[in-house]
């Protein structure tokens, strides 16, 4: 097996171990609270995520592309001094989240109506600080190419909330969400501890800082900073606006449809997690002809595993809808098939961003998620005084599709992309798929294939 096919295979593995873990975690997480709260409380425990997620994402995107960037293409000389600017950039972006939240945590109560969100937001303040050698221990591991710990430290971190909201749920004792936020503290403190030991490895500091290198991530990573901060608010507008408009119970309703929309994005965000790294190397040495390739075969590979989830959620909505949360929620299975419609666009759009900011051009997918948020908002707006909760559903779709074919726009004439070949890979990672499971069952020799092609 090659040492190509092989980096494709583990890292593969971790990824969508890591993603699919969460992704189990939160369902099973939601799912008990689905029934130990009632819809309205639901809804300003999503409010209260939806805001602290916006947050950590925003972090993530100044600090994680730049560092894996440039740690998995300095020489030796550097990397110490790569990773201290790194994280005392990472220092002061979380300084300036807790003055922020300490800000908004008042105002954000009266908005969506639930005055308790005040302590909430000052309890994540803890909880946000505790993050930072979280983010930074997982963002060195996948300079490295190595995505084992990654998987074991969010494993840790979302597997610990389920397991205790788990033990509410079996002793039937009444759970409130000041508790919820408390027990956020307590899993980024044992999260982070278990991202150390994956990391040890390849830590390496420098005995001062060295601000031009603080510089250069800031630079690097201020596009990316505004583009997953300007995505967060996209993803999250429709909540918010529902919260304003209708109030908490429609946020609360809006939720499982989200939840089940969320499963799509699995593969998506595991194979952009392995296609960044790669592709900055390729658009260090490599040409557009291969950029153009390894964009198609990733969407491809994509809607391989997306395509048959989404048909069976938009074949059996209810079902789903009873398994995700309760009956309670079962208004919303029209919704569901809307909602469930996005993730026909998430492949295209975040290898869009992914390729983007590989190459060194994070301020064209910057212009394209403001861009987003300014039509989401606006179309939003629009359907949800017109149609009530269904319309936060045909405003964020109807987003999604204006910037899909923007987006193709600018790869076709960057990188020669054609989006309709994407398509035409799905049956080739149907048969490599089968390939391989029956080289591990026995039934077949390795052989050399065609899966390497996606980094060739």
């Amino acid at each position: 097996m090659s040492k190509e096919r092989t980096y494709w295979l583990k890292s593969g593995l971790f990824t969508l171990l890591e993603k699919g873990s969460m992704i189990l975690f939160g369902l099973g997480t939601f799912k008990m609270l689905a029934i130990l709260l009632s819809v309205e409380l639901m809804g300003a425990w999503v409010a209260f995520l939806s805001v602290t997620s916006v947050l950590e994402v925003a972090r993530a995107g100044l600090i994680q592309n730049g560092l894996v960037r440039y740690l998995s293409t300095s020489e030796a000389a550097d990397y110490g001094k790569i990773s201290t600017a790194s994280l005392i950039l990472n220092l002061l972006l979380t300084s300036l989240s807790c003055i922020l939240l300490f800000a908004v945590a008042k105002p954000l109560s009266i908005y969506f109506d639930y005055p308790q969100l005040v302590t909430m937001f000052y309890i994540y303040v803890a909880t946000t600080t505790f993050l930072i050698p979280f983010q930074q221990f997982n963002f060195t591991q996948q300079a490295n190419l190595d995505f084992k710990g990654i998987f074991w430290a969010s494993f840790t971190k979302q597997g610990l909330f389920f397991l205790a909201i788990l033990i509410f749920f079996m002793s039937g004792t009444a759970l409130n969400l000041i508790t919820l936020a408390s027990i956020q503290v307590f899993t980024a403190v044992a999260a982070s501890f278990v991202a150390f030991t994956f990391t040890k490895k390849y830590l390496k500091f420098s005995s001062k800082i060295h601000w031009s290198w603080v510089k250069e991530l800031f630079q690097y990573g201020k596009f990316t900073f505004g583009t997953n901060l300007s995505a967060m608010l996209h993803k999250n507008i429709d909540k918010w606006m529902l919260g304003g408009l209708i109030g908490r119970r429609a946020i609360g309703l809006y939720e499982p449809c989200i939840k089940v929309t969320n499963i799509v994005e699995v593969p998506t965000f595991s194979i952009a997690s392995i296609v960044f790294p790669q592709s900055a190397l390729k658009s260090k040495n490599g040409s557009k002809k291969q950029i153009k390739d390894l964009y198609e075969r990733a969407v491809g590979a994509i809607m391989a595993f997306t395509l048959p989830c989404i048909l069976f959620v938009l074949l059996f909505p209810k079902f789903v809808i009873t398994v995700i949360a309760s009956p309670e929620y079962l208004e919303a299975s029209t919704l569901l098939c809307l909602t469930m419609l996005y993730g026909l666009f998430f492949p295209f759009a975040n290898q869009f961003g992914t390729i983007l900011d590989s190459i060194g051009r994070p301020q064209i997918n910057f212009f394209f998620v403001v861009l987003g948020v300014v039509l989401n908002v606006f179309f939003n707006y629009i359907f949800i005084t017109n149609f009530g909760l269904m319309g936060a559903a045909y405003g964020t779709l109807l987003t999604y599709i204006v910037t899909f074919v923007l987006n193709q726009i600018v790869l076709h004439r960057l990188f020669g992309v054609q989006f309709w070949k994407a398509f035409g890979y799905i049956p080739f990672f149907y048969k490599e798929a089968l390939q391989i499971i029956k080289e591990k069952t026995g039934q077949s020799k390795p052989q050399e294939n065609k899966f390497n092609q996606l980094v060739d």
